[in-house]
């Protein structure tokens, strides 16, 4: 297990060898410069072009990726254009407000798609059953920027009782996450009702009602728990669109984040500030994934004795 592990820590440097490449290709083309964008259009040629000096983006684009690499292998990832502070301070003040965000969005869509997708499947072809195809159907088609200016348009301007901005509190946190849990619950919904109707068909399930189990018993510890494997894939998948999502949450709540701090770093063409956050969101996203993989061995006992098998 621990070779396992050191192997996909491992995995992480090339992944962010490419993502590093991929934000740096991208915002090479974009149009300007960083000192255009922070001198305005009043300056002149020589004064863009002197700080363009400065900040190191008179060079061509492949000897900025590579010169930015070998900082990133010393632990540094440069300082912003705009601000001239450290890239990782920058991220590092607005990293647990996003954070907090995506904890609460993964616990919302999990309380809201588990218990669907599991009656669903229990009851499939019923009411309940066409209810929550529906309903997740539903959620798959509702963006998340509309949805959230109508959670704050009902519940902030018409009911007022959920403030629409800013995340002072555990208050502020609820429509933002709602925001972002509901879209994702949809594909963890359909996951799990497809599953579990996979596991009710087993034999095992009907020897376990054959001996006079309770339903409950039989659905939750033998059915659900040998179904969870594909859910938990799922959500961790989901936890990387739920950063990626905070750009757009972040934005029409008016939370100071990383997805806001990303946002107007492109404005600006603030190259180091989008990769330090690209960075930071990438190594995040491995190590939930990386988790993903921990609980498959303590959820199925025979990944976990496959482990031990290797260790011996």
């Amino acid at each position: 297990m621990t070779r396992y592990v050191l192997k996909k820590l491992f995995a992480i440097i090339p992944t962010l060898l490419v993502v590093v490449f991929i934000v740096f290709f991208l915002m090479n083309l974009t149009p300007g410069s960083p000192a255009m964008t922070i001198l305005g259009q009043d300056a002149t040629p020589e004064q863009i072009e002197q700080l363009n000096h400065e900040l190191g983006y008179d060079v061509p684009f492949i000897f900025r990726y590579f010169r930015y690499l070998i900082q990133l292998i010393q632990g540094n990832m440069g300082r912003s254009y705009v601000t001239n502070r450290p890239v990782f301070t920058e991220v590092l003040v607005r990293f647990p407000t996003t954070a907090v965000l995506a904890v609460y969005s993964m616990a919302i869509g999990v309380a809201i798609s588990l218990p669907i997708g599991v009656v669903s499947a229990v009851k499939q072809y019923s009411i309940l059953d066409t209810a929550g195809v529906v309903t997740a159907m539903f959620f798959a088609c509702i963006p998340a920027f509309w949805l959230g200016l109508m959670l704050i348009l009902i519940f902030a301007l018409k009911l007022r009782l959920l403030p629409s901005y800013g995340a002072g509190t555990i208050i502020h946190f609820i429509l933002p996450a709602f925001t972002q849990a509901i879209p994702q619950s949809a594909r963890t919904m359909r996951l799990t009702r497809t599953s579990m109707l996979e596991v009710i068909r087993q034999d095992y399930i009907r020897m376990a009602r054959s001996k006079g189990q309770i339903e409950t018993k039989v659905v939750i510890s033998h059915a659900l728990t040998n179904a969870l494997l594909p859910v938990i894939t799922m959500i961790g998948v989901d936890f990387g669109f739920i950063l990626g999502g905070a750009i757009v949450v972040e934005r029409v709540f008016s939370i100071n984040g990383v997805g806001m701090l990303i946002l107007d770093s492109i404005n600006h063409k603030d190259v180091p500030m989008v990769t330090g956050c690209a960075v930071i969101f990438c190594i995040c996203y491995m190590l939930v994934l990386l988790l993903v993989d921990i609980l498959y061995a303590f959820i199925d006992p025979r990944i976990r004795a496959r482990y031990r098998g290797k260790k011996n």
